[in-house]
């Protein structure tokens, strides 16, 4: 698989195409938010972790989702105001997708399919789930909700630590 996520194609909270391959070779932690979720003020976490590793190569991707008790009813502009305004967020985020089911965006499908939940379930069980991927594309580890982000910090500088492909 590593290779193949670079090219999966995502869509910016303000409507832009874009595929991965601008973050070849940098280390992705993929997050399924949430604006009205327990957990949403990992927001703040995620926007130190972006602020503290991106100059060395991590890049924090947020993908709003509202499979999960209805807890992010909004549009995109909403959740990017929201974000921005509450939590100080410049970190990439994305339109609104589905984690689970028929309608899974495919990155998420291929996080799960790598790297499986709890007793090798894919489904993803609840907002801010987060995967790491390596700067070979590879799908490296999966979090739960519950775990922040500032207890990422040792694995986020391990995979920086490795090389970028050459």
């Amino acid at each position: 698989m590593s290779d193949e996520i670079w090219s999966t194609e995502v869509e910016t909270i303000t409507g832009e195409k874009k595929d991965l391959s601008e973050h070849r070779g940098k280390v992705l932690l993929v997050v399924n938010t949430a604006s009205q979720c327990g957990f949403t003020p990992q927001y703040e976490g995620l926007e130190q972790l972006w602020k503290t590793y991106r100059d060395r190569g991590l890049v924090v991707l947020g993908f709003p989702c509202d499979q999960f008790g209805h807890q992010e009813p909004g549009g995109e502009e909403e959740i990017a105001t929201f974000c921005r305004k509450n939590y100080g967020v410049t970190f990439p985020m994305h339109s609104k997708v589905e984690v689970n089911g028929a309608g899974a965006h495919p990155l998420f499908a291929r996080l799960k399919r790598e790297v499986p939940g709890l007793l090798g379930t894919e489904g993803i069980k609840w907002n801010f789930t987060k995967f790491l991927v390596d700067r070979q594309g590879k799908v490296v580890d999966r979090f739960a909700p519950t775990t922040t982000p500032a207890s990422l910090s040792g694995k986020v500088e391990a995979l920086l630590a490795q090389p970028a492909p050459g």
